[in-house]
C-alpha cells in the first residue's frame, strides 16, 4: 500500500525550501490559502483519506506503474535503464496522481467547483477525469497556443464535462494560462484551484510533491524486486514546473548516492532567446505566489519561453527544484527540441514505446552524459506520446533510425 510520506522535503513551516518558496499572494487569497493548508496536514494525517486515495489510485489509476527494462536501449548506450512508466497510468502521465489528491482534498473541504490551468493539456484532462468521477464542476484554462499544438486533449477534456477557456494573452502558453487561473480564483474565492505542478504558494509545491511521492516510493520496491537493491545511481526526469520530476527524485533526496538529474527545455538553445531553461537562463524572482528561479528580460519583466513541448513551456520552476539546483543536489542539463525529438524517436523505433515529447527531454540526457555498464539509471517516463503526435509528423516524417 502507498503511503504519504511527511517528512523527506526540505521545507519549513512557511513553505520554504532555503531561500525559494514562501506564499505571496493578493489579500483576497490569504484565506484561502490558510484554510488549504490547514485541511490539507489534516487530511495527510487521515487514514481514511489516505485509504480512499490509495484505493483510486491501485483501482482506477492501475497503479503500481511498472518499472521496465529497457533492455534495447541499455544495449544501444552500454548502461541499465529503467524506465518508470507513467505513461500507462489511465489518462497517460503522470498528472492524475495529484488530481487525485487536489479534488478529494476539495471534496473535504466542501468545493464543488474546480478550476485548473494547462499547458500540454494531461493536467487538465486528469482534472477533468476527476471532476467527472466525482461530480464537480471544471473549469480548465489553457492557452491560445498549446490548444492549436495539443488538440486531442482540448477535444478529450470537452468530452469529461469540463470547460476550456482559451487564454490569448502573452504566448498563449502556460504561464498565462496560470496567470488567468489565478485571476479566476481571485474572482471567485469560493473555487478549489487545482495546480499541476510544483509551482504556487505554499503549500501547492509540498502538496503536489507528496501526491506524485508515489512514484519514487515504486521505484524503490520494483527495483529491489529486479536488483535486490532499492536505490539506482541515478534518477533522470524532465522539469518544466516540476511535478513528475518532484515525484521521482522524493525518496532519493536525501540520500546523496542517488544522482539526480533535471531535463529542461533548451528549446533552441540556451543562448537563442527561444528557450524555456530557466535554471540555466534565469535568476531569482517571484512567479504565481513563490519566490523561485525565473527568467526575465533584460528590463526585469518575465520572459516568454520557448519550448518544442507545451508541458516544459514555462519561465519559472518549482521552489523545490530552484532549491536542488543551488545547492547542487541536482545536476540540472538543458535539452534542446531536436535532441529530445531526436531522444524520442529512438524510443520509439528501439523499444516500440513513444513518449510524451515532455519525457523526451529527460530521454535526451543519455545522448549528454555518460554511464558506466554496470549502473543504474532510472528515467522517469512522464507520459505517452498520442498528444504529440501532429509535432512528431512535423519534424520528424524524414528522420532515419
Amino acid at each position: 500500500m502507498q503511503h504519504i510520506y511527511h517528512h523527506d522535503l526540505p521545507v519549513d513551516d512557511r513553505g520554504y525550501y532555503g531561500r525559494f518558496g514562501g506564499a505571496y499572494i493578493p489579500e483576497i487569497l490569504h484565506r484561502n490559502v490558510e484554510l488549504l493548508k490547514e485541511a490539507y496536514y489534516s487530511a495527510i494525517d487521515d487514514p481514511r483519506f489516505i485509504g480512499q486515495f490509495n484505493l483510486l489510485l491501485h483501482d482506477y489509476v492501475g497503479r503500481p506503474s511498472p518499472l521496465y527494462k529497457a533492455r534495447k536501449l541499455s544495449e544501444y548506450y552500454r548502461t541499465n535503464i529503467y524506465l518508470k512508466r507513467e505513461d500507462l497510468n489511465h489518462t497517460g502521465a503522470h498528472k492524475i496522481n495529484n488530481a487525485i489528491g487536489s479534488v478529494l482534498l476539495a471534496k473535504r473541504m466542501g468545493k464543488s467547483s474546480i478550476i485548473a490551468e494547462t499547458g500540454a493539456g494531461q493536467h487538465g484532462v486528469a482534472t477533468a477525469t476527476i471532476c467527472s468521477l466525482m461530480d464537480m464542476n471544471c473549469i480548465v484554462y489553457m492557452g491560445a497556443t498549446d490548444i492549436a499544438r495539443q488538440q486531442p486533449n482540448v477535444e478529450r477534456m470537452k468530452m469529461l464535462g469540463a470547460e476550456v477557456r482559451q487564454v490569448t494573452s502573452g504566448n498563449g502558453t502556460l504561464k498565462d494560462a496560470t496567470n488567468e487561473a489565478i485571476n479566476h480564483w481571485c474572482r471567485h474565492p469560493d473555487s478549489f484551484y487545482v495546480i499541476g505542478s510544483t509551482v504556487g504558494p505554499h503549500p501547492y509545491p509540498e502538496m503536489v510533491a507528496r501526491f506524485q511521492s508515489v512514484i519514487s516510493e515504486e521505484i524503490k520496491k520494483q527495483l529491489y524486486e529486479h536488483i535486490g537493491r532499492e536505490n539506482p545511481d541515478y534518477v533522470i526526469a524532465c522539469i518544466g514546473g516540476g511535478s513528475n520530476a518532484a515525484g521521482a527524485f522524493y525518496h532519493f533526496i536525501d540520500n546523496p548516492e542517488v544522482k539526480l538529474i533535471a531535463a529542461e527545455a533548451a528549446g533552441l538553445g540556451i543562448d537563442s532567446g527561444m528557450t524555456a531553461a530557466t535554471i540555466h537562463t534565469g535568476s531569482e524572482g517571484i512567479i504565481h505566489g513563490s519566490r523561485t528561479m525565473v527568467m526575465h528580460t533584460a528590463d526585469g519583466q518575465i520572459a516568454e519561453p520557448y519550448s518544442i513541448s507545451a508541458g516544459l513551456d514555462y519561465p519559472g520552476i518549482g521552489p523545490l527544484h530552484a532549491h536542488l539546483a543551488s545547492t547542487g543536489r541536482t545536476e540540472t542539463i538543458a535539452v534542446t527540441d531536436r535532441e529530445a525529438l531526436d531522444a524520442a524517436m529512438r524510443l520509439t523505433r528501439v523499444e516500440g514505446i513513444i513518449p510524451a515529447l515532455e519525457s523526451a527531454h529527460a530521454l535526451g540526457v543519455l545522448d549528454r552524459r555518460k554511464f558506466a555498464p554496470d549502473e543504474v539509471v532510472v528515467i522517469n517516463l512522464s507520459g505517452r506520446g498520442d498528444k504529440d503526435i501532429n509535432t512528431y509528423l512535423k519534424y520528424c516524417d524524414d528522420a532515419q533510425y
